[in-house]
Parts: C-alpha cells; structure tokens; sequence
C-alpha cells in the first residue's frame, strides 16, 4: 500500500490515516443520531477488512449488511470523494459471515453458562449482591461435582438441588437461603423469554470461526444481526459481546506490538456495557481494555456520547472520530466540553464550537502517530464506503449465507449430558435406594396397630426428605420442560 495505514477521510484534497500499527491502541466514535455514526464504522471496518485483519460488528439497525456487496456513486458520494486524496476508487464489497441469537439471519451464536461465567452471569440476571454470592457458591459446586452448566435447565436444576440441600451445603458454602434461590430462578424465567433459552448452549462460537482470512488474503468480516435482540433483551447483546472479548483476552496469545492488529472489534451502543454494571464489571472492563492490545485486539466503541464511557477508559482509547453533538441541555453541554478537552487542540477553530456545527459525514478526528502520541484535531469529511450503504436485501443475504463457510456448523443445538441429566440421574437412583433399604425395613417388621395410628411408620428420616425433595423438585421441572416444549411447538413459541 501506499501508505502504512488507510484514509479515514478528509478536505480541500489533504487526508487524514489511520496507521495500522496504532489499530489495536483502540478508538472511539460519536455522534448524536443521524450524524454518520455508522458509515464511519462501515469505512473502518473494511478499511481493516482489506489489510487482512478479521473484523466483528454488530449491526444495531439493519443497515450495516451492505457492507458485503459493492456500492453505488450518487453526486454526494462523488463530490466527496474530489475533496480528498483518494485515486482509483472502486466500489467493492467485503467479505462478510452473518450471526444471529435466534438463527433467522445468520449463524446461531451461542455461550454456555459455565463460559460465561458467574461475574458477567450476574450483572445479566440483574440480581443483588447476596444472590450474586449464591450463583458464585452454584459455580463452585458444580464444578466441585464435575457438573456441567451449560444451558438454563442446568443452571436452574444446579439451583433447585442447592435449596434441596441448603443445610449441609451451609458448612461449606455458606447461607443458602430460598429466597435468594427464589429470586435467582424468577430472573432465569425472565432471560429465558428474552432469548436466553436459545443463546445458552451447544455448540458454542468458536472463536477461530471469528477470525477468517479469505482465499484473497482479507479479513471476514462477521457481522451480527442484533436489531431483534435489542428490542428484546439489551443486555444478553451487551453481555455477550463482554464475554467474547474476555474470551479473546484469555485464549489469544500475546503479540507486543504487531504491524497490524489480529482482530477489530466494534462496540455499537457502547454505553449498554456500563449503564449500571458493578463496579466489579467496570473494573473488569478496564482491564480488558488495557491489557488486550498486546493480544493485538483493536477495540472501538460507537455511542452517542462520550459520557457514556467511564473516563478510565475512555483515556485509553487512541483513534477518536467525533461527529456532530447537540448541545441544548447542562448535560449535552458537558459531553461537548467532555469531548472538546480529549483532543490535542488546533489554533485554527474552537473544538467545542465545532463539535456543535458539523455537518452529516463530517467529524472532528484525532490520531495517533508512528510513536503513539496523539495527533492535533482536524476537521475533515469522512471517506465513503466501498461497499454499498444500507441493507442487503434478503435474497441478497441468504445467497451469502448459503455460501458460508460455516454452514451446518452452528445451525443445530446440541442437549449433551450435563447438569441437568446428571442431577436428575443422581436424585433418582438416590430416591430408589431409599425406597429399596424401606421396603426392606418393611418386610422385616410388619408396623403396629399403634405405629400406624401414631404415624411413627410413615415418619421419614432427614436424609430421606431431603433427597424425596430434590427428586421432586428436578422431577417436576422434567415435567415443565416437556409440557412447555411440546405446547411451545403447537402454538408457535420458540
């Protein structure tokens, strides 16, 4: 390439780059809706896509799928292109594997519960910090006992056994009380109905199956399709994309400082990952961000405004394009200022008065330079895209899909042994022993006339209620599972 890095954009036929070796020092964008928000994202990412670097996004709207196909010139796209350094442009698509939660639009994309792991299970479940302390002491057990939590039945028979047993776990793991437990299993209801059903289980996203390299040497770009998911459940989406980077961070190897980054990530609607997460989340965050770049992951959070980052984060991301702001009430006035004292200033305007002026596709922009130090802000139009803007249309998008390299990997669940069985197994052949030794007990001395009108001949032992409990409990929730699936199918629920 002509330039160790790719034009964001420009004006008056002066560009502005972004090097590749600054690509896993992070970045920001923001803007207030309709501003260009996501153009800008669509033009870094196969900017990436076409050094070969695999790049994630999540498509909010719907509109980011045109990405995979080339675009169309119009006079606006033409004009812009004559006010910046950009020769031989052509309109190219990139190549792209589309996910879905639900499988609908793209690859189902799943966790299990054990991946995902008690801390962000919680800030999920939305639940105190007493009932956190028993979804820790649930992970415990279970792996304690060589339990497999996989999906939501796992977890909620995982629970049900720990109520059933709360008194001889106590020693060990502390209160269980029911009404934690209770509260735990009435949030696990409500997951379920967001989607949490389908996006717990097997098999899990590879994380190999994220970071392809075409037969032309171009990162794949997978992209997923959360415009249902966030009328549906925010936070799942939120989560997961919490989960996928921690994923990256343990499992990636480490890389220094690498010409180019292994991977991109795009956060859109970042603040999702903050809006009243624990401070134990927030501290987790932080240190993903600051430690993943030597794994040469590049991550870009996309919101509408800066104070939707915390500002230990915020400090650390390198590359930052800001588009227009609205500033009418004390609080958007202070994410101008916030924004405006983030920039190395230019003597040639007023940064904060900018901000307020831009126009649609224009952006306020700060770069790092071959040393990593922050670049003066510039006024600039942002580059168009390649590739088309907007939505695929759907036969446009099946087409890619039915040619994915992925596909039959990930399109049907698999219910292996875990947590559940196992649990269910266990309480049964417990419950049958109990009633093997009685039965025993029975043929052995007949009861009295005064044992039965005592009721002495029907009193149980302690351990024998408690594994009658457990059997019920999980037995009942057997029951559930299957009146739920088979009427589930009958009147159309997932």
């Amino acid at each position: 390439m002509e330039y160790e890095g790719f034009l964001i954009g420009g004006a008056n036929e002066q560009g502005l780059y972004q090097l590749f070796t600054m690509g896993n020092r992070h970045g920001l964008i923001t803007g207030a809706t309709g501003t260009g928000k996501t153009i800008t994202l669509q033009t870094l990412a196969e900017s990436y896509s076409r050094q070969g670097v695999p790049v994630f996004a999540a498509d909010i709207k719907g509109d980011l799928s045109g990405i995979a196909t080339a675009g169309m010139g119009n006079k606006h796209i033409d004009s812009r292109l004559a006010a910046m350094p950009l020769r031989d442009f052509t309109f190219q698509g990139s190549p792209v594997v589309f996910w879905d939660i639900f499988g609908k639009t793209g690859h189902p994309l799943r966790s299990t519960i054990s991946e995902m792991g008690p801390l962000l299970l919680s800030s999920l479940l939305n639940v105190n910090e007493t009932q956190s302390a028993v979804l820790y002491a649930c992970f415990r057990i279970a792996d304690e006992e060589g339990l497999l939590l996989l999906d939501m039945k796992d977890l909620r028979s995982m629970l049900a056994y720990m109520s059933a047993n709360a008194s001889s776990l106590r020693g060990t793991y502390g209160n269980i009380s029911p009404a934690s437990v209770g509260a735990l299993q009435r949030q696990l209801m409500v997951l379920e109905e967001q989607g949490g059903d389908v996006f717990f289980g097997e098999p899990s996203v590879s994380l190999n199956d994220l970071m392809h390299v075409d037969f032309s040497g171009r990162g794949v770009i997978s992209i997923l399709d959360a415009s249902s998911l966030m009328s549906r459940s925010p936070k799942i989406y939120a989560t997961f994309l919490l989960w996928l980077l921690s994923e990256l961070f343990e499992q990636l190897p480490e890389v220094g400082n690498p010409d180019q980054p292994t991977m991109v990530f795009f956060f859109d609607e970042a603040h999702l990952l903050f809006d009243n997460a624990p401070k134990a989340l927030i501290d987790t965050i932080e240190q993903v961000v600051r430690l993943i770049r030597s794994k040469g992951v590049g991550i870009y959070f996309v919101t509408q405004s800066p104070l939707d980052i915390p500002d230990r984060i915020l400090g650390q991301l390198g590359l930052k394009i800001q588009h227009a702001l609205r500033a009418y009430t004390p609080k958007e006035q202070k994410a101008v200022r916030t924004m405006a004292e983030s920039f190395r200033p230019n003597p040639a305007f007023d940064t904060a008065e900018v901000i307020t002026n831009l126009g649609t596709g224009e952006a306020l922009v700060s770069v790092l330079d071959e040393k990593g130090r922050p670049g003066m802000v510039e006024r600039i139009l942002i580059r168009p895209p390649y590739s088309l803007v907007g939505p695929l249309a759907d036969q446009e998008r099946q087409a890619i899909m039915f040619r994915s390299p992925l596909k039959g990997r990930y399109d049907v669940a698999i219910d292996r042994e875990s947590a559940f069985e196992m649990l269910q197994d266990r309480a049964q052949k417990a419950l049958a022993q109990t009633e093997e030794v009685k039965s025993q007990k029975n043929a052995a001395k007949a009861p009295s006339a005064f044992d039965w009108l005592s009721g002495s001949g029907k009193r149980q032992g302690l351990g024998e209620a408690v594994i009658k409990s457990t059997a019920r409990t999980i037995g009942n929730r057997v029951g559930q599972e299957i009146v739920r699936g088979v009427l589930g199918t009958l009147f159309g629920k997932k």
